[in-house]
């Protein structure tokens, strides 16, 4: 699997991000969903990547930079027909030697607490992240679940 710094130009990286959106607005209020469009991805401060195999879009990722310490995960998704084939470990793997890199010394999250996230925070636990208090701008919400990850 090749991961690469995205320019957010390709369809298929397109069209995954608006599956994510709907997925997002289909399954939390609206005031609860945090997920970005495609030109917001494109702020300075966000960096992201796309996973392929040959041609194929296995999913994406970005990393939001809070200040030079901490970060933030955005838009990890891969594709419905693409889960379980190990696209999101290596996507979280590559984002945390990316933040090294950086000399990133925390890495946080926002998902939504909804069962409909349950494979998403269990992968997440299971690479170190523990809950955590709202961080940067978001608010207490019973729909939002805050995950943190220091290295």
């Amino acid at each position: 699997m090749l991961i690469k710094q995205d320019n957010l130009e390709n369809g298929k990286v397109i069209a995954l991000l608006k599956e994510h959106l709907a997925d997002m607005y289909a399954t939390s209020p609206a005031e609860s969903v945090h997920a970005l469009d495609v030109n917001a991805l494109k702020d300075p401060a966000i960096t992201f990547f796309s996973a392929w195999e040959n041609d194929v879009l296995m999913g994406c990722v970005a990393i939001k930079k809070l200040d030079n310490k901490h970060a933030e995960l955005k838009s990890m998704r891969t594709p419905t027909n693409m889960r379980n084939k190990g696209t999101g470990k290596a996507l979280l793997e590559h984002i945390f030697a990316y933040c090294r890199t950086f000399e990133f010394e925390r890495i946080s999250l926002e998902t939504g607490s909804m069962a409909f996230f349950k494979p998403a925070r269990s992968l997440y636990e299971k690479f170190g992240f523990v809950y955590c208090e709202p961080f940067a701008d978001y608010e207490d919400d019973p729909n939002s679940r805050f995950m943190t990850k220091v290295f």
